[in-house]
């Protein structure tokens, strides 16, 4: 019986059902000199998947990001590796390969980005309604005035702000508006995946949680696959079915949340986790060991010989 119970295990769902396959992804930086910032990242991305991206600051996570969607300007070099997305449709797109209009309507269309300080990415002299109907006016021309207002207006209240918001300028809006807005903008043409770099940076906790929680129930709504970058591993384990962590452009551990939470495999994800204050105040173990090392001149992320 238990063999029989095995046997009908399903395998996970980015084995099962990928909708982004990246093989052997390496991207370098050109200038005086040359800069690996990623190297050789495997990973796959389930269809209705939440895949969290952690690590510190520099550590490549955007620059992947930007590579996949093919956003990397010079001196920033795709040097090898290949990006398949698996559309719903049933036939698979070679990323890499495409080129003008193709790219064009690639992008946004399959995989959409909030971009890292998204807050700040809204034009300061165009109202909401606008920019959000650029997305129309581009991708969608055959679109009358009053359906591009309408589909604007639906698209405020998906994400919880109200559609009298349209006429409005960004400076009227409240930090979590504005992100609102982007995550909107985002949504506008149905993507099947939607890669999220630092979404919650400089909101305050509260106003953090209210994001986490529209993500979650807009996933959960329209089925989009989501890829959530940020430095906040704890924010990662909330939100995340599984966890990939960064150090110097490798992925150095990758596993369900849960897992990597209980039973980090890699020494780096350990100090990660461990760098986090506790709710009980307690000191964690990482602070007192990157104390010792600070006092002795060495950095706690330094890798032994």
């Amino acid at each position: 019986m238990i063999e029989t119970i095995q046997n009908n295990v399903l395998p996970p769902v980015y084995e099962q059902d990928p909708v982004l396959e990246i093989d052997d992804f390496c991207v370098e930086y050109r200038a005086e000199k040359t800069v690996q910032a990623v190297k050789h990242v495997n990973l796959k991305l389930g269809r209705g998947e939440v895949l969290g991206l952690a690590g510190e600051s520099g550590c490549g996570k955007s620059t992947l990001a930007y590579g996949v969607n093919r956003l990397l300007k010079p001196p920033a070099v795709v040097t090898s590796g290949r990006v398949v997305f698996n559309s719903r449709e049933g036939y698979p797109i070679d990323v890499r390969a495409l080129e003008g209009e193709d790219l064009r309507m690639f992008r946004w269309e399959k995989i959409s980005m909030v971009f890292q300080g998204a807050m700040n990415s809204l034009n300061p002299v165009k109202k909401i309604k606008d920019q959000l109907g650029d997305v129309f006016t581009t991708h969608r021309p055959d679109m009358s005035k009053k359906e591009r207002l309408d589909k604007c207006g639906e698209l405020l209240e998906r994400v919880g702000v109200d559609r009298n918001r349209l006429n409005a300028y960004p400076h009227e809006l409240s930090g979590g508006m504005r992100q609102r807005v982007m995550i909107a903008m985002a949504m506008a043409l149905d993507p099947q995946v939607m890669i999220m770099d630092e979404p919650t940076t400089a909101l305050d906790v509260v106003v953090q949680r209210e994001i986490l929680r529209e993500i979650t129930r807009l996933k959960d709504e329209f089925g989009f696959a989501v890829i959530f970058i940020t430095h906040d591993l704890p924010l990662l384990l909330e939100i995340s079915d599984r966890i990939a962590v960064m150090r110097k452009g490798e992925i150095v551990e990758m596993n369900n949340a849960m897992e990597l939470y209980t039973h980090p495999q890699n020494e780096y994800t350990a100090k990660l986790l461990d760098s986090f204050p506790s709710l009980t105040g307690d000191r964690g173990s990482f602070i007192r060991t990157g104390s010792e090392d600070l006092a002795m001149g060495t950095s706690p992320f330094a890798t032994k010989e």
